[in-house]
């Protein structure tokens, strides 16, 4: 999923029925609060509802925690998970919204229809409580604000996090998370530039404005089968900060045939991104056969040469070949706290003891990745999070098990880079943007990047 459809994306005349929509809606925040990925569940869901289920999904999961505060005082006794989160659907659905996607008495009109289909002994429950909620909204609305869930939407121990991590920032940092970000494009540097493409989607009666050399932000979401050669792979989707690994590692000087290393490549986007850039020798592994498919689709479309192989990093043995890497990408697994905007099931799917979780998970890869890489070779860490212990402090442990003759963090790391408006850095310098630089304000997600350098003289470690 990389942007928001309109609620109302099917064309006139052929629209779902809202309570048709609203069903839907309620499976996918009832499997989301039951540990389901939406991205999984809207993957099931039936074609001609899936762009509005989308839609409405986003919204409502951008809005549960006011939602889950409201049904609280509301209904203090929790209704069975089938009606609750319809109810929660509902409630969220109906906060105020200075361009709601639908008219109250609509949408109640409609969530009470779905009702009676999914539970009908609770129709009457949940027609009383929405009725309830209009009645005092603005009252409701003033108490549950009270409460950070409420007021930031984005569990406790996640908002407790980002105030430790960026006390100046962080409800910032909240707010963007709310934002329905843009559609951002990667032109392949093979078969064009950013300006060339731009013309060609002008001509297609399509709007958007160049950010750096090879990277497009549309005015507004389309599907891309409307986008100009995506077929026959001269653009792919893919975020502006995401954007900035390939070039990171190249820019650090790779000669032609470089062997190269993407570990934990999927969905192929980083993958494809290095070898639209250079000739390189890329292998690309994911412990998960199933999503390391994607990469031989990306590289498929794209036309890319580019080798894969179902493999754990953290264990080389099991793919490795012994010759060692001119450069490595890890693009480690993270809490991908960085990119919530555009997967708000994510902060309702995380737990505290996760980040815990994924930090041990983060120093084996890299720890286990080091001895494959040659001496004066590059290794990326990237990950797509803005939690302090995922980026700078992961790799501040790392340098101090390595020791400080073993590994040179570059001067060109980005660090922490902040879904704000200025997409600040915290770490490194800037340039060009296909050198790897912010490309433009207010268009990137949350990441952390770090350059490293394994110095010739530890040659053998």
């Amino acid at each position: 999923m990389t942007a928001d459809p309109s609620p109302r994306a099917a064309p006139a005349g052929q629209a779902p029925a809202l309570s048709r929509l609203l069903e839907q809606t309620a499976d996918a925040v009832q499997a989301v609060l039951g540990g389901r990925s939406l991205t999984d569940v809207l993957a099931a869901c039936p074609g001609p509802l899936r762009p509005g289920t989308q839609a409405l999904s986003f919204l409502v999961l951008r809005r549960l925690g006011a939602a889950q505060a409201l049904r609280a005082l509301l209904a203090p006794r929790r209704p069975p998970p089938a009606v609750d989160a319809l109810l929660l659907s509902a409630l969220a659905l109906l906060w105020p919204d200075e361009a709601p996607p639908y008219a109250d008495h609509t949408l109640v009109d409609q969530a009470v229809t779905a009702a009676r289909r999914r539970a009908p002994q609770s129709a009457s429950f949940l027609n009383a409580v929405l009725r309830r909620f209009l009645r005092e909204r603005d009252a409701l609305v003033a108490t549950v604000l009270r409460q950070p869930e409420a007021r930031w939407n984005h569990p406790s121990w996640w908002i407790a996090r980002l105030k430790a991590d960026w006390p100046d920032h962080w409800q910032a940092i909240l707010g963007a998370a709310q934002q329905r970000p843009p559609l951002c494009l990667r032109v392949n540097a093979r078969r064009d530039d950013g300006a060339g493409y731009l013309a060609r989607l002008e001509a297609a009666g399509l709007a958007g404005r160049l950010v750096a050399s090879h990277t497009i932000v549309l005015d507004a979401p389309v599907p891309v089968d409307r986008l100009p050669g995506f077929a026959d792979g001269d653009v792919s989707v893919q975020d502006a900060a995401a954007q900035r690994a390939a070039p990171l590692l190249v820019g650090a000087g790779l000669p032609v045939g470089a062997r190269v290393l993407d570990a934990c490549a999927a969905p192929g986007g980083k993958t494809a991104h290095l070898l639209e850039l250079a000739d390189l020798d890329v292998l690309a592994i994911d412990a998960d056969a199933g999503r390391l498919a994607r990469v031989d689709e990306t590289l498929a479309r794209l036309r890319l040469p580019g080798r894969t192989r179902a493999g754990d990093g953290r264990r080389p043995a099991d793919w490795w070949d012994g010759e060692p890497f001119d450069a490595i990408l890890l693009d480690a697994p993270c809490s991908a706290s960085g990119i919530v905007r555009r997967h708000p099931d994510i902060r309702w799917l995380r737990r505290a003891e996760d980040i815990t979780a994924l930090g041990r998970v983060q120093a084996e890869l890299l720890d286990a990745l080091w001895p494959t890489l040659k001496p004066g070779g590059w290794l990326l860490y990237a990950t797509c999070s803005v939690f302090r212990s995922e980026g700078e402090q992961q790799i501040d442990a790392f340098l101090q098990r390595r020791g400080a003759s073993g590994v040179h963090l570059d001067g060109r790391s980005p660090g922490h880079l902040l879904p704000l408006p200025d997409n600040g850095s915290t770490g490194g310098t800037a340039a060009d943007g296909q050198d790897g630089s912010a490309p433009s304000a207010g268009v990137a997600d949350g990441f952390y990047y770090a350059l490293l350098r394994k110095t010739p003289a530890i040659a053998g470690n």
